[in-house]
């Protein structure tokens, strides 16, 4: 670890009553996130695929919803705004919402469309199948309309926004383009976890943006196979992305490799902290909760990654989409100096 880096992590104890309080509104894709869980012992006879024997059912806040129980769990202040139907999938999700600390009073809902929900098995660790129910349609001009409306009335008890797009249908161009508009106006900043598969025009004018390598790859436009033995391969990603979208700052997420920050043509390498691995789901969430948390509590960007990468290490760590919390996150930055978590160091 750098000098810098090993000072912020000491005095991270003291800097974390910096994120109490700090208000972020998230806004994107929500869905419910269901488990079934048991044992494999043999292979049905019907058809050549494993017999589950159930012994445990769970029910968690996926999507959007994971990164606003993030921000509660770290100390921040969440308004979830999203789109639900109405349906069991929503009564539970603004039951779970309650429960980690969120307020559920801006689900917006639409009876023309299922709430999302994903339903894993499983067995330990390991993932047998995943049934999707869900409508990847944008939602109609009319809720849309709704939607901004609702955005302008938080918008004045908020610190940053951050936009979760999972390309479900909830952020349209216009959509988009019409929030970071009213942010910019406002002074506040946006954090975009972007989609892979949404044009990287949908995100211009955001403060920032944190793809993973293969986002940022689909989001530069660029060719993969003409561009992958390139000595230089994730700076002309970046430079096409950062050219494509006005962004102010790029983040790209490289798993056990770390992250790069490319802003103000300065790249920083940033470690990733390692421990085992049991599931990633919903690691890129917990990164940017903690992220957007750490720049609107006066964290430099630097340091706000390094809570992110931290905050994501703990998660991964157990199975499913669960939160970090402020406790964890200690903990684990001790072990880390402590030498008892290998980390990438760059």
């Amino acid at each position: 670890m750098t000098p810098d880096m090993t000072s912020f992590l000491k005095s991270l104890p003291e800097r974390l009553s910096q994120l109490e309080g700090r208000r972020l509104m998230v806004i994107g894709d929500i869905g419910l996130d269901e488990y079934v869980m048991g044992d494999v012992r043999r292979i049905s006879p019907e058809a050549p695929v494993p017999v589950l024997e159930v012994q445990n059912e769970d029910q968690r806040l996926g999507l959007a919803a994971n990164v606003a129980q993030n921000v509660a769990s770290l100390g921040g202040v969440a308004h979830m705004l999203a789109v639900v139907g109405k349906d069991g999938a929503a009564d539970v999700l603004r039951d779970k919402l309650a429960s980690a600390g969120v307020s559920s009073q801006h689900l917006l809902v639409d009876t023309s469309r299922p709430t999302t929900r994903k339903l894993r098995v499983m067995t330990g660790p390991h993932h047998i199948v995943r049934v999707d129910y869900e409508q990847k349609k944008y939602i109609s001009p009319e809720m849309e309309k709704k939607l901004i409306e609702r955005f302008e009335t938080l918008l004045k008890d908020t610190d940053g926004v951050v936009i979760e797009d999972y390309a479900k249908g909830l952020l349209s161009e216009p959509g988009l383009q019409k929030i970071i508009a009213l942010c910019k106006r406002a002074g506040i900043p946006v954090m975009v976890d972007p989609n892979r598969t949404t044009p990287s025009k949908f995100y211009n004018g955001a403060t920032l943006m944190t793809p993973n390598r293969d986002e940022a790859v689909a989001l530069s436009g660029l060719d993969y196979d003409e561009l992958r033995d390139h000595p230089r391969f994730l700076e002309e990603v970046a430079s096409a992305v950062l050219k494509k979208t006005d962004l102010q700052h790029l983040i790209i997420t490289r798993g056990k490799e770390g992250m790069s920050l490319f802003t103000e043509g300065k790249i920083f390498e940033l470690p990733t902290f390692a421990r085992q691995v049991f599931d990633v789901t919903g690691a890129g969430d917990t990164v940017i909760a903690a992220l957007s948390l750490g720049i609107v509590a006066g964290f430099t960007l630097q340091e706000s990654c390094v809570l992110g990468n931290l905050a994501a290490g703990v998660v991964v760590g157990k199975v499913g989409c669960v939160p970090c919390s402020q406790a964890e996150l200690l903990d684990f930055s001790v072990q880390t100096q402590a030498g008892h978590v290998s980390h990438a160091a760059q």
